[in-house]
């Protein structure tokens, strides 16, 4: 009876996590960050689908137009912030009917590449337009509802610490947290991974580095940061022990190399959340005391 038992167990597990990985919209993946998300062949989407959160858009102001691009954009004029993030999103969140739509929150980041005063101008209009799915922060408390937006790049950091930004967070720097008065309602704090770390992933990770990037994240989430290190090497071994080190969130260009990471090298089946497939259309705001 009991090697019948764990027959049965060891074909139905791995059947499990095939079907969890196959339906990856169904789940969650609180670890994983879609970075430069636009570049994919379907912005934002692809994400949503691998169980990502997470996801990162850069941005640069040209003409009234905020253009999704990485560099300069000089034939990319169609591809805007609100055509490829802002109405896919309502849309999503919206369609109660559809299979592939999971009860969630997300987080975008808006990476700013341009003039961060002006083209901050230009996001404000647009967020006005979408506030009544965008978190908010008003009088201490967080009201968070279907999306967060956190700006990153180039930040009008005077808009911020004058208290006028109340619609949008900020991604803190790592390595001045504690060093610096935070904005104690920003939710992440990031930063690139070979400041910190020399590590590759080839053989084993030094005990001195392990400890300051240990040091770090104890830090900030003292401070109440979630942890990001960008331009981390897309490697199991490193994903691995970021996760080991309780770094928050994983940054990848390669999302389902990271999904299936997660879900079958690191989550176990008890770890994994998954979700009911409908979301109200009145956008609730959950109110979170800061």
């Amino acid at each position: 009876m009991k090697t019948k038992l764990i027959l049965q167990a060891s074909i139905f597990v791995p059947l499990l996590l095939l079907l969890v990985i196959s339906k990856a919209q169904s789940v969650k993946l609180p670890n994983a960050f879609a970075h430069n998300d636009y570049r994919h062949k379907r912005p934002l989407l692809d994400a949503l689908e691998n169980g990502f959160t997470y996801v990162e858009a850069d941005i640069y102001l040209r003409g009234n137009k905020l253009i999704v691009s990485h560099i300069l954009p000089i034939l990319k004029k169609n591809r805007t912030l609100e055509e490829l993030y802002f109405k896919p999103l309502l849309d999503y969140i919206k369609d109660k009917n559809s299979e592939q739509h999971i009860r969630t929150h997300i987080t975008l980041m808006i990476d700013i590449k341009s003039n961060a005063h002006k083209t901050f101008a230009a996001l404000a209009v647009l967020l006005e337009k979408y506030k009544a799915i965008i978190s908010t922060y008003e009088d201490g408390k967080v009201y968070l509802r279907d999306v967060t937006i956190v700006i990153t790049g180039h930040k009008p950091l005077f808009l911020f610490q004058n208290n006028l930004c109340r619609n949008v967070f900020l991604d803190e720097d790592l390595q001045m947290v504690g060093q610096q008065m935070e904005m104690s309602n920003n939710p992440i704090a990031s930063c690139k991974y070979s400041r910190i770390l020399k590590w590759k992933g080839r053989g084993a990770i030094s005990v001195a580095e392990r400890e300051i990037l240990k040091a770090y994240v104890d830090k900030a989430h003292k401070n109440g940061f979630k942890v990001r290190l960008w331009a981390s090497p897309e490697r199991k071994t490193v994903w691995d022990e970021l996760l080991k080190c309780n770094v928050d969130l994983i940054n990848t260009n390669k999302l389902e190399k990271l999904r299936d990471f997660l879900v079958s090298e690191k989550l176990s089946l008890t770890e994994l959340e998954l979700l009911p497939t409908v979301i109200e259309n009145d956008f609730p705001a959950m109110i979170l005391n800061k």
